[in-house]
């Protein structure tokens, strides 16, 4: 944290941060798409052709801040250094931003994390299904009209049986089809050996899309297969029970995207807030609506 705050002493040592990797593939204009600039001292940057001038936070996440960015540094690498993560209430605290403020931040934060998709799980793959929620009278296992969140989990393991990816995917329901988006999304059917338990949809999603699954009952292998994957169940319920006590379902998988970003880069703890920051300002300016309306 001392080495954070020296490196990120205020917001133009931010703003100088954000202008390297928002112009790192080089200066376009946004008006006139000219490629001439000139640098100012608050390290913005305005077209020597039509005199438009643009932020270096401009057209970011980071886009119209309602607070400062050293704060907004500083909430980024409390969310992804905290072990259990952090709720709105308490960053508002700690920072002296309004509730409401800081739940909006927090979410765009979320939105960043979400797995690209672009390395796919291979190896030796456990999969298997639970739920959030309180109990609900003669609602148990996969009951299918509860309210309980429904959710998959992919866990990739080292040769040694040690976590080394998770993934989560909410489901609208425990058919093959809804279980197949988290397949489909993380899994590489060519190199992967999937253990599962004995749900039935699991025999349509190696028919249908080619893995390779085997099938264990999941009570009698727990001590070796469904050790991990059961431990790490165990830990997304754990936090999303004592930090945030109740999350929605419809932000339900960002809660599970902030989770499985710190879990699979916990051995990158050097480069975890700059990655963070990167994939804020490569991706387009995130509005309130698109955060609260459009889910």
């Amino acid at each position: 944290m001392l080495e954070f705050t020296k490196r990120f002493s205020d917001d133009s040592k931010c703003k100088e941060y954000l202008s390297h990797y928002k112009w790192s593939g080089g200066y376009k204009c946004l008006k006139c798409g000219h490629h001439g600039y000139q640098e100012r001292k608050d390290f913005s940057r305005t077209c020597n052709k039509c005199s438009h001038t643009e932020s270096a936070s401009a057209h970011t996440m980071f886009h119209n801040q309602k607070f400062g960015l050293q704060k907004a540094f500083h909430i980024i690498f409390e969310m992804v250094n905290s072990s259990r993560g952090m709720s709105a209430s308490q960053i508002a605290k700690r920072y002296s931003i309004a509730r409401g403020t800081a739940h909006v931040f927090m979410h765009k934060v979320r939105v960043a994390m979400a797995s690209t998709c672009s390395q796919a799980m291979e190896g030796k793959v456990v999969v298997d299904e639970y739920v959030v929620g309180g109990k609900e009278e003669g609602k148990v296992g996969r009951s299918y009209n509860s309210k309980k969140k429904k959710i998959a989990i992919a866990v990739e393991l080292t040769g040694k049986n040690k976590v080394k990816r998770i993934y989560n995917q909410v489901l609208g329901d425990f058919s093959a089809r809804s279980i197949g988006v988290l397949f489909d999304k993380h899994i590489d059917n060519r190199k992967a050996k999937v253990t599962t338990d004995e749900w039935k949809a699991y025999d349509r999603i190696a028919r249908e899309k080619g893995y390779d699954i085997t099938k264990l009952n999941s009570k009698e292998n727990a001590g070796s297969a469904f050790f991990e994957i059961h431990t790490m169940i165990h830990q997304v319920k754990t936090t999303l029970r004592t930090i945030y006590a109740w999350v929605d379902k419809k932000y339900m998988q960002r809660y599970l995207d902030e989770v499985a970003f710190r879990i699979n880069r916990s051995l990158y703890k050097d480069t975890i807030v700059d990655k963070m920051v990167q994939r804020m300002v490569s991706r387009e300016k995130y509005t309130w609506n698109e955060i609260y309306v459009t889910n």
